[in-house]
């Protein structure tokens, strides 16, 4: 039995960090419904500049601004150097 598919979110939003904030591209995987203040995760990833998503990872935590206007928080969990991409987990 194959478990059902988790619901995507893409868009473009703002990454907050120490010493930078700017427009990122941003996929979310799971229900966002499923977040709650303090409990829950999700998983998913930003797209940006590689220097921009080098300098989220060595960050380590963040804030993404959706393009709705909901704040999430972020820890960011791997990135390859060189690439565009930052893997993140998500909380409320």
């Amino acid at each position: 039995m194959n478990p059902k598919p988790k619901p995507v979110i893409e868009g473009q939003g703002e990454l907050r960090i120490l010493g930078h904030s700017g427009p990122v591209s941003y996929r979310i995987e799971g229900d966002m419904a499923r977040l709650k203040r303090g409990v829950g995760t999700l998983r998913g990833s930003l797209q940006s500049d590689p220097d921009v998503v080098a300098r989220a990872f060595r960050a380590g935590e963040g804030v993404l601004v959706l393009d709705l206007g909901k704040e999430l928080r972020l820890v960011m969990l791997g990135h390859t150097a060189g690439s565009d991409r930052v893997f993140v987990e998500l909380r409320v």
